[in-house]
């Protein structure tokens, strides 16, 4: 029997976060950080932190991840999404111990007709996508035993995202546009802590795949017009309103950052080097929609 871990979470009410501490906290003691005690604005503030709290992983679930409003504000992307993750990459190669990193489907530009790989060059279109592939960079320059995980389209039942925005505003109104033209997954965050665990409990076995980068988001492919629609069939289901929805294309709704068109990660790499794949994306958006109260 494994011996129980100390696991070091950065960042605290994220997503990501949430999810993981209810997914791993049978693995052993977590010691979740939130920014008012661990301010990756800060990087070099991390150093001291890891090296108290002496954890035998660590995961860095915190980012800046608002992606227009990082336009506006690109040193604090970049402290937070480049030179932080290069900090906790430094700190975990000299304790010996493994770091898991997320990163994003906007370091590509969208541009591929093809499922993107973990082989194809990046090249993010804004200061988000760009932050965070330094921080992939920041992290392959050290070394070390690394995973970064790239995924997509990430929603919960917590927080600020698409699937409850939606669950309101399809409520609210009669009618709304979405956009039809952008392409990807949408991944639970629930669905990145399983797929997490299971990345672990490999390594804890001593039977882990090459460690690097990785795509990781739900299996099968969607709009954002799809993914609308799959959540206001599910609002009638309950017996809720529903808002009727009209598909536009990305030109109509002009945001501050662009979007990458092409947004589909090719997963299949995970599978092979450790065994870990993911839900279709529906039956995940059902799974988390089934503890909503």
């Amino acid at each position: 029997m494994n011996a129980p871990l100390r696991i070091l979470i950065s960042g605290q009410h994220g997503q990501v976060s949430q999810a993981l501490q209810q997914r791993l906290q049978h693995l052993g003691e977590l010691i979740v950080l939130g920014r008012d005690h661990l301010d990756l604005s800060q990087p070099e503030s991390i150093r001291p932190v890891v090296r108290d709290v002496k954890p035998d992983l660590i995961i860095n679930a915190a980012a800046h991840t608002a992606v227009d409003q990082a336009e506006s504000e690109p040193e604090l992307a970049f402290a937070i999404n480049a030179l932080s993750p290069g900090v906790f990459a430094e700190e975990a190669a000299a304790l010996g111990i493994p770091l898991i990193h997320y990163s994003t489907d906007y370091v590509f530009d969208g541009s591929k007709q093809d499922l993107w790989t973990e082989s194809d060059a990046p090249n993010p279109l804004g200061v988000y996508g760009s932050s965070k592939l330094a921080g992939e960079q920041a992290i392959a320059a050290v070394g070390g035993q690394h995973l970064i995980l790239r995924t997509s389209w990430v929603y919960s039942l917590t927080g600020r995202n698409f699937l409850l925005t939606m669950q309101r505003l399809l409520q609210e109104r009669d009618k709304l546009t979405i956009v039809a033209d952008q392409i990807g997954a949408p991944t639970w965050s629930g669905t990145i802590a399983a797929s997490t665990l299971g990345l672990i409990e490999r390594w804890r076995d001593g039977t882990p795949g090459a460690w690097g980068v990785y795509h990781l988001t739900a299996s099968g492919e969607t709009s954002w017009f799809g993914f609308a629609q799959a959540i206001g069939q599910q609002l009638i289901k309950r017996g809720k309103p529903c808002a009727a929805l009209e598909p536009i294309p990305s030109s109509a709704y002009p945001t501050p950052a662009a979007r990458p068109l092409n947004s589909r990660l090719d997963c299949s790499r995970l599978q092979r080097e450790w065994g870990v794949s993911q839900p279709d994306w529906h039956d995940a958006l059902l799974e988390c929609l089934a503890l909503q109260r």
